[in-house]
This record gives structure tokens, sequence and C-alpha cells, in this order.
């Protein structure tokens, strides 16, 4: 079986890739933008099963289709809930959302399996998709966040803060000035407010900003620890299954 992985964010292309390879099924190609897709599926076999992001760093991966006929059975992944519903208006087996899980991947993987698709072309009522998606693209990562200091609100820059962290099931930013806020929020929420390239989440504990790390150090069972400008208040260590898609997010 042929399969291809459309995903404009290389670490997670890869780890989707690997996490394939556990499930005996092998992806050799991976795409990364629009452009790109349709450059490959004009000169190439069109696979079995395509893994595809819905949103690419230049559009939405629905333009593939506009220039394309594709005919593979189609697995989405999204970080977005609202995206991943327009998924059951295209002929996809079906969809997950990012953070992708293992099991969730097993299951979509057997439902392709126990359909044994046949060739045949995507369809897609991309106009009606377009108008439940407003300025997609143009999407703004949060940029500053509105703490309460006593009897005030105030405004922390995202380009402040140093890490998020949970502690006691509450959720704090830690900023450059060495202050600590607590946020009306949780790390599972923050994922989807963070700018990926900037924020990577190294634990179930900890959210780090790339910027403001001063050093890092190898630490036991194959781990890192991280050094923060100024956070200094506990070790922090990047999980053990999560080394690797921190080197290939700081690459």
């Amino acid at each position: 079986m042929s399969i291809i992985i459309i995903e404009d964010e290389k670490p997670s292309a890869r780890r989707l890739q690997r996490m394939l390879t556990v499930l005996d099924m092998e992806a050799e190609t991976m795409l990364h933008s629009v452009e790109e897709s349709i450059a490959w599926f004009q000169n190439n076999h069109h696979p079995d099963l395509i893994f595809l992001d819905i949103q690419l760093s230049d559009g939405l991966s629905f333009e593939i289709f506009e220039t394309v006929d594709i005919k593979s059975a189609v697995i989405f992944t999204t970080a977005y809930d609202e995206y991943a519903l327009q998924a059951f208006k295209l002929n996809s087996i079906d969809y997950l959302l990012k953070p992708i899980d293992e099991d969730d991947l097993a299951i979509a993987v057997s439902k392709y399996n126990e359909r044994v698709p046949k060739q045949q072309s995507v369809t897609l009522d991309f106009d009606d998709i377009k108008k439940l998606l407003v300025n997609p693209i143009e999407r703004e990562y949060k940029k500053r966040f509105s703490v309460k200091v006593g009897q005030h609100l105030k405004l922390v820059n995202i380009d402040d803060i140093e890490c998020f962290y949970s502690e006691n099931k509450g959720t704090y930013a830690f900023t450059s000035e060495g202050r600590n806020y607590l946020l009306d929020t949780t790390l599972e929420q923050l994922e989807d407010e963070l700018e990926p390239h900037k924020f990577f989440r190294i634990s179930r504990k900890f959210y780090v900003n790339v910027n403001a790390i001063k050093d890092m150090v190898s630490y036991t069972n194959s781990r890192i620890q991280i050094k923060f400008n100024t956070y200094n208040e506990q070790e922090v260590i990047v999980a053990r299954e999560r080394v690797k898609d921190f080197k290939e997010w700081l690459s």
C-alpha cells in the first residue's frame, strides 16, 4: 500500500511517519505545502492513502482538490475542530485531531482496512467550506494574556513569557521579569493558541519558549534538562518520549 503525508510542520510529519511504522505502514513521501503537493500529484501515481493536514503554510489543503483530481482515500489531520468537521463533506475515511493519539491513529487505519477503498475521486463543496472558514490562513495566535493582579487586570505580552507550567491544578505563565501569573486556561487549551514554531510542550507539565532557552544539558534516561534565561524555580526536563520531537522542533 502506498501512503503519503501532507503536513507543513516537518516534526509533526516525521512523528506521524514513525507512528505509522509501528503499525507496519510506510509513508515514504512527505509533502509540506499546497504548491508542492499539486506539483507532486501532477507528476506521480496517486497513492492508496493520504494523511492530509487541513491547514498548510501556503493555504488550505482543500485547494489541492481544486487543481488536481485526487484518486486516493484521505484521512485528515487537524488541530482545529471546526476544520475537522468539514472532513465529513469529503470522501474521507476519518479525521484525527492533533496532537495525534496512537490509539486514534490505529482506529482510523482499521477503518481504512475494513473499507478496502476503491480508486475514486474526492468530492467536496469548496465554496460551502470557504463560507464556514473566515480567513483561516490569517488566523493569529495568542499575542497577550490578561491576568488578574489583586483588583487589577494586567496585560502580559506573549514574547515576555519564558514558559507555561501546571501546578496544583492551576496553569501559570512565568515571565522574563521573574513573575508568575495564574491563567484562566489549561496547557491543553494553550496548544491551539500558541505559535508552534515558538512554543513547544516538552512534558505534561511544561510549555517552553524557544527564545527563553539559555542552555540544554544531557539528563538521565536520555532526557534533556532545559535552563532558562530567568526561570529557575524547579528542574525543567524534556520527557523522554518527547526528546526526539523536541530536537526536530529545534532544527
